[in-house]
């Protein structure tokens, strides 16, 4: 097993790249006058353009755990850009956009055509697009846990002995 270690952690440096590229989006939705907008509202909004939906479809849309889609709805709600109201089943909420999100799709769709254009021009840029990348990595973790790489890792017999005198546990998977 390596000895390396990075100066900071893979998540650590993927929050930071991520946090940085959702600030630029952040500020150019501020400039097209969408104050309190979210980037994480747009995949949430691109369904909800169709029409109402439940949370349980906007999860299911938007690739995210039910709990995710419930928290940036009920952000969009407290920020004035979606309604939320009970559906069929007490414990369903429909979800839709408000009269001041309707208003603001052509601001917040020209956003996500010049968001894409500059990742398309980042892919360019880069030597294995970063979409490619994100598309590989998730069935990468599909095939085989992450959690299941790690307690493989800990059953190296080359490891330090801080893995060694907690192997069991790190290795149970």
């Amino acid at each position: 097993m390596s000895d390396f270690v990075p100066a900071r952690a893979l998540g650590t440096e993927l929050r930071a790249l991520f946090e940085q590229m959702d600030a630029d989006v952040g500020r150019a939705l501020d400039d097209l006058g969408l104050a309190g907008y979210r980037p994480r509202f747009s995949p949430v909004v691109r369904v909800l353009a169709d029409g109402p939906a439940s949370v349980r479809d906007l999860a299911a849309a938007t690739g995210v755990t039910h709990s995710a889609a419930s928290q940036t709805v009920a952000a969009m709600v407290k920020a004035g850009w979606a309604v939320q109201r009970v559906g069929a089943d007490a414990r369903e909420r429909i979800v839709e956009l408000t009269d001041a999100a309707r208003a603001g799709l052509p601001a917040i769709r020209a956003e996500w055509e010049v968001t894409a254009g500059a990742l398309a021009t980042l892919d360019a840029e880069l030597p294995y697009p970063l979409t490619a990348f994100v598309t590989d990595l998730r069935a990468a973790l599909e095939r085989r846990p992450f959690r299941a790489r790690m307690a493989a890792a800990a059953l190296d017999p080359h490891a330090s002995a801080d893995v060694a005198d907690h192997r069991e546990a790190l290795a149970r998977a």
